[in-house]
C-alpha cells in the first residue's frame, strides 16, 4: 500500500509521487514512501501554525492524557511496528523491539509526565531605588517556560522511533506543534507514529509528517516561514547547513550531530567490562550510531591484550539477516553506505593502519553487510581515527601518560559521548572533568535517560533528554510586578 502523507489530520495524496524504502538485509522493498512538494511541506507547517493557538492552551493534563493514550497504542501494536521497524531499519529483531518501538513509547509516556512539571520559577524579589524608572519599590517575578511554536522536527535514519519520540513528545509536551521530516531511508515508522498519536485523540494540525527521498522537502521544512524552531539529528556537515538557514531567520535550533567517542583505557581497567562496552560498535546498529566508542586510547601496558581480546569479541559475533534468532551484525543502512564504510576500511589500510580483523565484504547474495573492522597502530592524525565513520569500524591508538592518554582523546573535532574505563574510580572522575565532552561513561557505556544528551565542538547545540527536554522546547518568559 502506498503511504500518504499526514497534514492537518488528513491522509494526503503526495504531489511528486512515490519512492520506494528497501530492505537493508534483503534489498527488497518494504514500501512506499511520499514524496511530498515543497508547497505540500509549507502546507504542513501552515496547519502546525493554525493548531498552535489552541493547543499551546490546552490543559497540561489533556496533554498529558493524549501522550500517554499514544503510548497505549504504541505498545499495543508493539509486534506489528517492530517488524516494520526491522525491516526498514535493517536492526536486529530484539533492537527493533526493545531500543526501538519500546523506548518510543515510554519516551511518549515520560513526557506525558513532562507535560505536568512546573513551568515557572519565582525569583527573589529586588528592591529597587526610585529613579529614572519609577519609583521605589519591591519587585517580583517570574520565569514561565513558555512553548516555541512550530517546531520542525528531523530525524535520523538509525533508530525510526526512539529518535522521533525523543523530539515529538516533549515538543508537545510543552505545548509546541511539530512538522515532521523523517529520514529517507526508513519514514514509515514515524507514520505509524502519527497514527498512533491520531488514536490517541491528538487535535488536527498538531502533528504533520512529510516525507522525501532528495534534500528538497527537509530544505522546505527548515526554511519554512511558519516555523520557530528546528530539532535535527544527523551529521555535522547537514546540520551546518540548517544552522546557516535558521541563522538568517532567527529560529531556535537543537543539533544533535556526530560524534567519533573517545575509549580511554588504563593499565589498571577492567578488560573485559571495557571490551564488552566498546564492542558494540560492531554490534549495536552496526555502528551506526554516534554515541559509539570507535576511538579507543589504550594505554601501554593493556594495549596488545585489549586488541587482541576486541579481535576475538569481533570474530564470535554472528553477522547476517536480522530477522534470524541469534544474529548480532546486521547490514548498515545503505548500498551508498556501506560503500562509504568500506572506502574508510580501504583509507585505514593506506594510512599504514594494521587490520586486525575483519576489512572484507560478508559473503552473503544480498543486502548491505560490513563486517566488524579493527585497526591497531593508529594514530592521532590518521583520517580513520578523525573522521565519523558510522558503521562496525574501532580504531586503536596507544598512549603512555595520564596527559598523553587526555590530550589524545581531546584531540577531535567532535566531543558527544567519551568513555573511561579505569580500576581507579576517583581518578576516572576526575579525568571526566578535563574532557570535552557532553557526556562522559565511567566503566560503562550505559546512559541514564535523565541526564542531558548533547555535544561540545561540532557534535551539536543545545541539550535534550529527561527535562532538559522540555526546556530545548520552550522558551523564557520574565514577568514582572510591583509588591
Amino acid at each position: 500500500m502506498n503511504q500518504r502523507l499526514f497534514i492537518g489530520g488528513e491522509w494526503v495524496e503526495p504531489d511528486d509521487g512515490y519512492y520506494e524504502v528497501v530492505d537493508p538485509a534483503t534489498e527488497e522493498t518494504v514500501g512506499l514512501a511520499p514524496e511530498a512538494s515543497r508547497e505540500q511541506v509549507y502546507a504542513a507547517a501552515a496547519a502546525a501554525r493554525e493548531a498552535f493557538a489552541g493547543w499551546s492552551r490546552t490543559k497540561p493534563e489533556e496533554r498529558a492524557r493524549i501522550l500517554d493514550a499514544a503510548a497505549d497504542v504504541i505498545q499495543r501494536e508493539a509486534e506489528p511496528y517492530a517488524e516494520l521497524a526491522r525491516a526498514e531499519s535493517g536492526a536486529t529483531t530484539a533492537t527493533a523491539r526493545g531500543m526501538q518501538v519500546a523506548v518510543g513509547a515510554a519516551r511518549f509516556r515520560r513526557y506525558a509526565r513532562g507535560a505536568l512539571e512546573p513551568v515557572e520559577q519565582a525569583l527573589p524579589p529586588q528592591i529597587n531605588a526610585a529613579g529614572p524608572m519609577g519609583r521605589a519599590g519591591v519587585f517580583g517575578a517570574l520565569a514561565v517556560r513558555r512553548p516555541v511554536g512550530v517546531v520542525t522536527c528531523i530525524t535520523s535514519y538509525n533508530n525510526p522511533w526512539a529518535n522521533p519520540a525523543g523530539k515529538v513528545a516533549p515538543a508537545l509536551a510543552m505545548g509546541n506543534t511539530v512538522v515532521v521530516k523523517p529520514a529517507p531511508q526508513d519514514p514509515l515508522s514515524v507514520y505509524r507514529m502519527a497514527e498512533a498519536l491520531a488514536e490517541a485523540g491528538v487535535p488536527p494540525g498538531v502533528v504533520n509528517v512529510v516525507t522525501g527521498s532528495a534534500p528538497a522537502a527537509g530544505e522546505a521544512a527548515v526554511d519554512c516561514g511558519d516555523v520557530d524552531m528546528v530539532s535535527f539529528t544527523g551529521s555535522t556537515e547537514v546540520g551546518q547547513r540548517i544552522a546557516e538557514v535558521c541563522g538568517r531567520g532567527m529560529k531556535r535550533q537543537l543539533m544533535e550531530l556526530g560524534g567519533k567517542g573517545a575509549a580511554l583505557v588504563f593499565d589498571d581497567a577492567d578488560l573485559d567490562s571495557a571490551v564488552q562496552g566498546i564492542g558494540t560498535t560492531f554490534s549495536f546498529y552496526s555502528g551506526q550510531i554516534c554515541t559509539a566508542p570507535t576511538r579507543v586510547i589504550a594505554q601501554r601496558g593493556i594495549h596488545d591484550r585489549l586488541v587482541e581480546k576486541l579481535a576475538a569479541y569481533a570474530g564470535h559475533l554472528k553477522t547476517g539477516d536480522p530477522a534470524e534468532r541469534g544474529t548480532v551484525v546486521g547490514p548498515v543502512i545503505s548500498a551508498a553506505h556501506r560503500d562509504r564504510v568500506e572506502s574508510y576500511v580501504e583509507l585505514g589500510r593506506k594510512e599504514g593502519a594494521r587490520l586486525v580483523a575483519g576489512g572484507e565484504r560478508p559473503e552473503f547474495e544480498k543486502g548491505f553487510y560490513v563486517a566488524p573492522t579493527l585497526f591497531a597502530d593508529c594514530t592521532s592524525g590518521m583520517r580513520v581515527v578523525r573522521e565519523e565513520i558510522f558503521g562496525p569500524v574501532v580504531v586503536v591508538v596507544p598512549f603512555d601518560t595520564e596527559e598523553e592518554g587526555i590530550a589524545l582523546a581531546n584531540d577531535s573535532d567532535y566531543g558527544l559521548i567519551d568513555y573511561v574505563w579505569s580500576g581507579d574510580v576517583a581518578r576516572a572522575f576526575r579525568i571526566a572533568g578535563e574532557l570535552r565532552a557532553g557526556g562522559v561513561g565511567v566503566n560503562t557505556i550505559g546512559r541514564n535517560m535523565e541526564a542531558p544528551f548533547g555535544g561540545f565542538k561540532r557534535s551539536g547545540v543545545g541539550r535534550d533528554v529527561g527535562s532538559y527536554a522540555l526546556h530545548a522546547y520552550s522558551e523564557v518568559q520574565a514577568v514582572v510586578w510591583p509588591g
